[in-house]
């Protein structure tokens, strides 16, 4: 079952998603077929801790061939861009990643995607993007305020902490993927496809200054089969602020875009 909250000044549209629906604020359907949408969307996808593009590739393509304009970099040093880890690898570097190729592709009206850490990578970069974001959608991620840092809203400190006593620019990801990451069937193709997390990522203490909080359509989507505090408290702040619609899917892993593309890619049409 999903679970929506809808601010009652945001007008929703579409018919239900596959399964039942459950809306908050007025009792909408909010969820259509990715085709319903007419209008071509441009979309920057951004992923997570130990990942790379390889995690987006179910969901671009079903966006793709929805006739949306899908943008979905591998930030420096991880997944194909893995040859690229070094110690000066800091979450500044996966800022401008994002920010770079959303001003070098000339990007506009961009709904920007930020998954688990890109949350934030994502909130940097929307202070250096001006105008150019209308909406995101953050998919179980953490929404971060100034001068905090991913290292202590996770449960690397420790693995953070001997990979800095032995001068490593990067650390291992989870030593096992489970059900609360994926489903089993998608385990092993994780598993092979996580590289080592650049260090300075988690060190680095975020600058924001208001400027997601300015986006003026805005969804967070908790995935709560994934035990994390700060995306609770995430959920239930963005609840609280009627800026923002709230999604739950409490049947997938954490990893939801290889667990459920088809769902995933209709919240993030319904949030552009």
């Amino acid at each position: 079952m999903i679970k929506v909250q809808v601010s009652r000044r945001r007008v929703v549209r579409g018919a239900a998603v596959a399964g039942s629906l459950v809306v908050a604020a007025g009792g909408s359907n909010m969820f259509g077929v990715a085709r319903a949408q007419s209008t071509r969307k441009t979309f920057v996808l951004v992923h997570g801790a130990f990942a790379g593009s390889w995690t987006w590739r179910r969901v671009a393509d079903q966006l793709e061939q929805s006739g949306h304009k899908v943008f979905v970099p591998t930030l420096t040093g991880l997944g194909e861009r893995s040859h690229l880890l070094r110690k000066d690898v800091d979450l500044d570097t996966h800022i401008a990643d994002v920010v770079n190729l959303i001003k070098w592709e000339n990007l506009e009206n961009v709904c920007l995607v930020a998954w688990s850490y890109a949350g934030f990578v994502g909130s940097g970069a929307l202070d250096g993007l001006g105008d150019r974001v209308s909406s995101i959608v953050w998919l179980d991620a953490f929404l971060p305020a100034d001068g905090h840092r991913v290292v202590d809203v996770t449960a690397f400190g420790k693995a953070v902490q001997a990979a800095v006593d032995k001068g490593e620019p990067g650390f291992g990801p989870p030593p096992k993927v489970s059900d609360v990451f994926v489903a089993e069937r998608e385990q092993a193709f994780v598993a092979s496809k996580f590289t080592p997390q650049p260090i300075g990522t988690f060190l680095q203490p975020i600058k924001v200054s208001g400027s997601l909080q300015k986006v003026s359509k805005k969804t967070y989507i908790r995935l709560p089969k994934f035990p994390q505090p700060a995306f609770d408290k995430a959920l239930a702040d963005c609840k609280a602020d009627k800026s923002w619609t709230t999604v739950a899917l409490p049947d997938v892993g954490h990893i939801a875009m290889l667990d459920a593309p088809d769902r995933v890619s209709q919240l993030i049409l319904q949030g552009a």
